[in-house]
């Protein structure tokens, strides 16, 4: 229900600001057309007018260079300064775009699932996640007491947790959603999110990743000066932002996390990743793209090997195993589309309508009446946009890097608010939808105040070191 009255929310304050925009000012009078079928980066025109004729304002700035933006409204004039073309630019594609790209989203998904669905199975029939269930049994047990002793979900969520903090996305969502499928066998409502989904999709969406590949690769291109130097204060917020899922959702289940064990798992495993942490922070920029790429498609290709090397132990029929699992890859990636493009329609027309923009031009004003250094709004837009859609906080990031520079203050929290956490309505429908959950009960509430946390961390750790 909360999900529903969110994304009925998205579509009412959509069509609401757009008709406002559309009513009260001349440069939008094709917003409800590019709402529907505009696509994202083009030019929209708005009008040609002589240079006399826009103000003195536009008029002084043109005269010091040809190309000129005023709240998001552009303005060029010809070699002879005599015309001024007035323009605005797509933010993302309409309604129609985007339908077709969550039906390309879910489409590209079915090689990587097929893939890793399928070794899962054969895992699974050679007792791996089962090993692996019993491994991590100590510790999940105290955070999902629903979850039988040894069950091959606490397995699933193992690797799904590891492909997570390690930065490979493309195997973390099939074991994700491998997660949820084994965790609604247990759902005795099947419409509605057990303690124990809830618990792990929170968790995933903390998105603790120890070494952001992407983010540093974007801050190379942007001409960074040190494009690693932001890892460890990307590991730090989504650190702070998984811990306050579980406290969150453990407040809301009632779960005492003041455990023995819990608290054991917990410091051995922060204790590890502090280790690793001091190693990799010697290490320069080859170097550490070098480890990452080592570590992390090493590892899977170990994982594929030990799969097989077992299967093959146990007399498995490996390929037949492999089928199977691809086949419920292939059908898992069908059943979500309708979720998808549910939810990326939604924001569409938060975005094609300007309403993140009402908001950032609102909290900048805030922040100036209240006498605060206002340069943290400047790298918000990526933190408002990546709960609802990782590519478009990505071009945020992109877009601020290249406005004051990516080794600026603003560049550098965007950098890190953008590993800060996970797409978290994409997370929702993605995964919901997989197991077909409608009432979602208070996931939205908890996912979205561990964001908060990992914006918060984030801002406090670029005032402490980038200020």
């Amino acid at each position: 229900m909360v999900l529903s009255r969110i994304w009925s929310a998205f579509i009412i304050v959509a069509i609401a600001i757009a008709s406002i925009k559309y009513v009260s000012s001349g440069h939008y009078k094709t917003i409800f057309n590019d709402m529907v079928v505009g696509k994202g980066g083009d030019t929209v025109q708005i009008d040609t007018r002589p240079v006399s004729a826009v103000s003195p304002f536009v008029r002084d700035r043109l005269m010091r260079k040809p190309d000129f933006e005023d709240s998001r409204i552009h303005y060029r004039t010809d070699s002879l300064k005599q015309d001024v073309k007035i323009y605005r630019i797509q933010e993302s594609d309409g309604v129609i775009g985007t339908s077709e790209t969550a039906v390309k989203i879910c489409l590209g998904l079915i090689g990587i699932m097929a893939l890793f669905m399928g070794f899962m199975s054969i895992a699974e029939k050679a007792g791996g996640i089962n090993l692996l269930s019993r491994l991590i049994q100590p510790f999940f047990s105290k955070l999902f007491p629903e979850i039988p002793k040894n069950h091959p979900a606490f397995g699933h969520m193992l690797m799904n947790f590891s492909a997570n903090l390690l930065g490979l996305d493309n195997a973390a969502t099939p074991f994700g959603l491998k997660a949820m499928e084994s965790l609604q066998t247990l759902n005795p409502d099947k419409e509605t999110a057990s303690n124990s989904q809830i618990m792990f999709l929170c968790l995933h969406a903390g998105g603790m990743t120890l070494i952001p590949v992407s983010i540093i690769a974007l801050r190379s291109s942007a001409g960074s000066q040190n494009p690693t130097d932001i890892f460890l204060y990307c590991m730090m917020a989504t650190f702070a932002a998984t811990m306050a899922a579980m406290i969150i959702v453990s407040l809301y289940q009632k779960i005492n996390l003041l455990n023995p064990v819990v608290i054991g798992y917990v410091g051995a495993i922060s204790a590890l990743v502090g280790l690793l942490v001091w190693y990799l922070t010697g290490l320069s920029k080859e170097d550490l793209d070098t480890f990452s790429q080592v570590l992390s498609n090493g590892l899977i290709l170990f994982i594929f090997l030990a799969i097989v090397l077992g299967a093959v132990y146990k007399k498995i029929n490996v390929f037949d195993a492999f089928i199977e699992g691809a086949k419920e890859g292939f059908t898992t990636c069908v059943k979500i589309i309708p979720y998808l493009v549910g939810m990326l329609i939604a924001i569409s027309m938060l975005r094609t309508s300007g309403v993140f923009d009402v908001i950032i031009d609102g909290m900048k004003w805030a922040a100036n009446a209240a006498n605060l250094d206002a340069r943290f709004v400047d790298g918000l837009p990526t933190a408002l946009i990546k709960p609802l859609s990782g590519s478009g906080a990505r071009g945020m990031m992109v877009d601020t890097m290249a406005t004051f520079g990516p080794d600026s203050f603003q560049g550098k929290l965007a950098a890190v608010l953008q590993g800060s956490s996970d797409t978290t309505f994409y997370v929702i429908a993605v995964y919901f939808g997989a197991v077909a959950v409608r009432n979602t009960r208070y996931t939205v509430v908890a996912m979205l105040l561990a964001d908060l946390v990992g914006i918060i961390t984030s801002i406090v750790l670029a005032y402490l070191f980038f200020a």
